[in-house]
């Protein structure tokens, strides 16, 4: 009697410490696209179509989608104004449209940012973090060495006027990460100088492209960016 009661003390501890895990969220960051009006006159224009970011950021949550299951929480955070400006001043379409039918195929939570401080916002306590923690983190976009620039060549040539640079890391909770959390920036050079700062403010590693990384061969490559000739990955 004495091991029965002992095995179903241990069975309901068990039990009761898978109940208290906490649930794991995916989350995917998509910066947006330059406009030609910028672009056209240089050697290699950027973004000569407006979805290189958006179809990168389709295809991994359709990876994470397929690995994880249809419950698995995945919430794609948008700057929207630079597909905005793309629609009204380039493509003539809405490419808003676009988007919010990859949310609805894939059943994502979809939330549209403007700047890096509702980036951090979100990171922090877009879902309470003492019980859904973040698994996955990545960003699809322009970058430089310091900085995920969200709007690079789209309002004005070559520069951006939204970002989220690496001092505002500082910001982040240590506490919102799972301990295996994989955390990846897609765009150019992060791993110079970006990664660093994330470890330090978050202790999770931030795997970054010491180099370029080219979303021109992404039609051949399944949509997933390639580095450029020279570059490596770092963090």
């Amino acid at each position: 009697m004495k091991y029965s009661v002992l095995a179903a003390f241990l069975f309901l501890a068990l039990a009761g410490a898978r109940a208290a895990e906490p649930q794991k969220e995916y989350i995917i960051l998509t910066g947006g696209p330059a406009l030609m009006e910028w672009e056209k006159l240089k050697a290699a224009p950027h973004d000569r179509w407006w979805g290189n970011f958006v179809r990168s950021s389709r295809v991994r949550i359709e990876q994470i989608r397929k690995q994880r299951g249809p419950e698995a929480l995945i919430t794609w955070l948008v700057y929207k104004p630079a597909y905005v400006r793309r629609s009204q001043r380039q493509d003539n379409t809405d490419l808003i449209s676009n988007i919010l039918s990859v949310r609805d195929k894939y059943g994502v939570n979809l939330v549209w940012v403007a700047n890096g401080r509702e980036i951090i916002n979100y990171l922090n306590a877009g879902r309470p973090r003492g019980q859904v923690k973040i698994a996955d983190f990545e960003y699809y976009g322009h970058s430089n060495r310091a900085c995920f620039m969200l709007d690079y060549s789209n309002e004005i040539d070559s520069a951006s006027k939204a970002w989220l640079h690496e001092s505002e890391l500082s910001g982040l909770h240590r506490g919102s990460f799972t301990r295996d959390a994989l955390i990846k920036s897609w765009g150019c050079f992060t791993g110079e100088s970006m990664s660093k700062k994330w470890r330090a403010a978050t202790g999770k590693k931030m795997i970054g492209a010491i180099g370029k990384t080219d979303y021109a061969k992404c039609p051949e490559n399944g949509w997933i960016p390639a580095l450029s000739d020279g570059s490596r990955w770092g963090g």
